[in-house]
C-alpha cells in the first residue's frame, strides 16, 4: 500500500507539473526600439560597451525591436537596419509551446546585437547629431506595431547632444521659460514624436560633458520635460 501511495503521489505531481506548463503559455512581450548614436558619442569604448552589455537584457523582454541611428541627418539617413521579430509566429508555434517559443526567440536574439552595433559605422551625413530625427524615425516604425495591451519601450544609446536644425542644446535657453518655449515650438512644429505610453531609458547621457557643469541639471530637466511632453510615461537618463 505504501508503494502504491508513493506511485499515486508521483503521478499526481507529474499531472500538476504538466498542468502548470500547459497553462502558463507565453506572456506577450513589449514592442521595442533601439537608437544608436553614431556621431562623436560613439568614440569612447564605453559607449560601445554599453550597447553590448545592456541591449541583450533589454531585448529579452521584447517581441519585436526596431532600430534607428543618430547621424547628422537621422530621419533621412540611408544607414538602416531591419527590425527583428523575436516572437514565434502562430505557424511556428501553433500550440503556444513555451519551449518552442524560447527556441525561436533565442535564435532570433542573435540578430539583435549585430544590427545595433552595425549602426556605429553609419556615415557622418553632415556635421552634428540629429537626435530628434532618430527618435521620429524610430517611433514611425513602432507606430506601425502599436498594440494597446502591450508595453512599448525605447532604449537610447546617446549623449542627447542634439545640435542640428531645430534643436541645438549647446545654445538652448535653459531657463524654465526657455525650456517651456522650445518644447512648445517643437510640439507645435510636430518635431516631437508621439511617445504616448512609452518608457524611455537613455545610456550615456551627456557623456562628453561639452557644456559647463551648471548646465547639466538644466539639460536633464529639458530632456525629461521634452520626453514627457511627447507622452513618455517613464524616463531614465543614465
Amino acid at each position: 500500500m505504501a508503494g502504491m501511495r508513493r506511485a499515486v503521489a508521483a503521478l499526481g505531481g507529474l499531472v500538476l507539473a504538466g498542468g502548470v506548463v500547459a497553462g502558463c503559455g507565453t506572456e506577450p512581450g513589449a514592442v521595442c526600439g533601439a537608437i544608436v548614436d553614431s556621431t562623436t558619442y560613439a568614440d569612447p569604448a564605453t559607449s560601445r560597451n554599453d550597447v553590448t552589455s545592456k541591449l541583450p537584457a533589454f531585448a529579452g523582454g521584447c517581441d519585436w525591436i526596431g532600430f534607428a541611428a543618430v547621424t547628422g541627418s537621422s530621419e533621412s539617413s540611408t544607414c538602416r537596419q531591419d527590425p527583428v521579430s523575436l516572437a514565434a509566429t502562430r505557424a511556428e508555434n501553433p500550440n503556444d509551446n513555451p519551449v518552442v517559443e524560447e527556441r525561436v526567440r533565442q535564435h532570433r536574439m542573435r540578430e539583435v546585437l549585430p544590427r545595433a552595433v552595425a549602426l556605429f559605422g553609419c556615415p557622418t551625413e553632415g556635421d552634428g547629431s540629429d537626435v530628434l530625427g532618430a527618435l521620429r524615425y524610430l517611433v514611425k516604425q513602432l507606430d506601425a506595431r502599436r498594440q494597446p495591451d502591450r508595453p512599448h519601450q525605447v532604449i537610447v544609446f546617446s549623449d542627447l547632444i542634439d545640435n542640428r536644425g531645430e534643436l541645438d542644446v549647446n545654445r538652448l535657453d535653459l531657463s524654465e521659460d526657455g525650456r517651456r518655449q522650445k518644447i512648445k515650438e517643437l510640439r507645435d512644429g510636430r518635431l516631437l514624436p508621439d511617445m504616448s505610453g512609452y518608457s524611455v531609458v537613455v545610456h550615456g547621457f551627456l557623456r562628453a560633458k561639452t557644456s559647463s557643469p551648471d548646465r547639466f541639471p538644466l539639460l536633464e530637466g529639458f530632456w525629461r520635460e521634452a520626453f514627457e511632453a511627447a507622452g513618455a510615461t517613464t524616463v531614465d537618463l543614465l
